[in-house]
């Protein structure tokens, strides 16, 4: 089986996608003869560390890729805030990067010098993908993630987070090569039940739930024993940013006595830093919650494995690959039951709060912290589970294999379409 992989974004010094869309081709290339068409970009960073057996091929859009960046930064007034935005701006230069792609494999795809052809990367829904029109040979798209609708209970944060094109999201549908791509392609990989829901309904028979996210457990990993203390450590780790809500866990440690004997750090960087650090003068919270900056993947991965606890009140999350991380360390998550998180983590593995309106949400998860303060032999039970969790479902290597029972229905080596159950 060869595969021409197509991730634009892909690159292992990159937060969030950029990592994600590396270690995807990388699980991918450890177990089939793959060839991965990636921007330019890309090289430095993919040189340093390498490939494995995949050979690469780097394709440059710049032209049009560029001047569209800078202006896509522009609207957003930077480049943490204004998700949609972003997605608007990417739309002629994934058209542009699927173009250089078609014009160096026309031949080869042509020829079958491959059996199928998979776009790794971008993940969101909104970006077409002409190549499922132009391929001859069958065509795979996923993990996509998007569609998750914005929590009515928390406009202010939509706005703060200057989400302005929200409103028009729905638009892409009517983009150019919208409709032949999820009519071409054999497979639709969608991570979570609102992508599903988002899909094209007469489409959906070809989709398959299946999480982008994954975990590399040399260095996420769990201690064989976590020291028994009083003071617990509660870690949180995310973008400073409003929707990932860091400001709830500080409330919610500003209004416990019993939290307060214990220590949260907070791990990022982004705009809400200033106002974090406020809140914290203002609860008088200076000997309890540190405010560490950001670290790299590997510190991180230690800091899991010191703390007891993963505290992740987002209240819009995509993906959330940063909770498996937490799980497949043995620290406990606490997430709010809406999108990625919610749907990561069971009662067995965590803790879920409902999500309710800001004042609400914070109560709950005071109490929820304090419950499992309380309650030792309940979090270490929960912290086996998880651990267990993410080891059987996210590891990289795992995920891979299961890419390849994807191929295999694709190309009708396997009669039954594969169903991962991820509950």
């Amino acid at each position: 089986m060869r595969v021409l992989l197509m991730a634009e974004t892909c690159n292992p010094d990159w937060p969030s996608l950029p990592i994600v869309g590396y270690q995807t081709c990388k699980a991918i290339a450890d177990e089939a003869d793959v060839v991965i068409a990636t921007h330019v970009r890309n090289r430095p960073a993919i040189e340093r560390v390498g490939f494995g057996r995949a050979s690469v091929e780097y394709l440059d859009n710049e032209y049009i890729a560029a001047p569209l960046f800078r202006f896509g930064k522009w609207l957003r007034g930077g480049d943490q805030l204004g998700w949609t935005t972003a997605m608007a701006a990417m739309w002629l230069p994934q058209i542009a990067f699927e173009w250089e792609v078609h014009k160096r494999f026309r031949a080869e795809l042509q020829a079958g010098a491959f059996d199928l052809v998979h776009r790794v990367t971008p993940m969101s829904p909104t970006l077409p993908s002409p190549m499922a029109r132009w391929s001859p040979v069958p065509f795979v798209i996923g993990p996509l993630n998007g569609g998750l609708r914005w929590p009515g209970e928390f406009r202010a944060e939509l706005h703060r987070e200057r989400e302005h094109l929200r409103y028009l999201r729905e638009a892409y549908r009517l983009l150019p090569y919208y409709s032949s791509t999820f009519a071409r392609a054999r497979c639709i990989l969608a991570a979570f039940q609102h992508t599903l829901d988002d899909l094209p309904r007469h489409e959906r028979h070809k989709a398959i739930d299946f999480p982008e996210v994954g975990f590399d457990p040399k260095i996420f990993s769990c201690p064989d024993e976590r020291p028994e203390r009083q003071q617990l450590i509660f870690l949180f780790v995310g973008r400073l940013v409003p929707y990932k809500c860091a400001d709830l866990t500080i409330r919610a440690f500003g209004e416990s006595d019993a939290l307060r004997k214990h220590r949260l750090m907070i791990v990022g960087d982004g705009p809400e830093l200033q106002r974090l650090r406020a809140m914290v003068q203002q609860y008088n919270l200076a000997d309890c919650v540190d405010l560490v900056g950001p670290r790299s993947q590997s510190d991180v991965g230690e800091l899991m494995r010191q703390a007891d606890v993963f505290v992740f009140p987002s209240i819009r999350e995509l993906g959330a690959g940063v909770v498996v991380e937490a799980m497949a360390s043995g620290c406990v998550p606490v997430v709010v039951r809406y999108g990625a998180p919610g749907a990561l983590v069971t009662d067995e593995s965590g803790v879920r709060v409902d999500l309710k309106p800001k004042d609400d949400l914070v109560g709950d998860l005071r109490q929820a912290l304090e419950g499992l303060a309380d309650d030792r032999p309940r979090m270490r039970e929960l912290s086996r589970a998880a651990h267990e969790r993410a080891l059987g479902r996210f590891a990289w290597n795992r995920k891979a294999l299961r890419f390849l029972e994807v191929y295999r229905w694709v190309l009708g080596q396997r009669a039954e379409k594969p169903m991962f159950d991820e509950s």
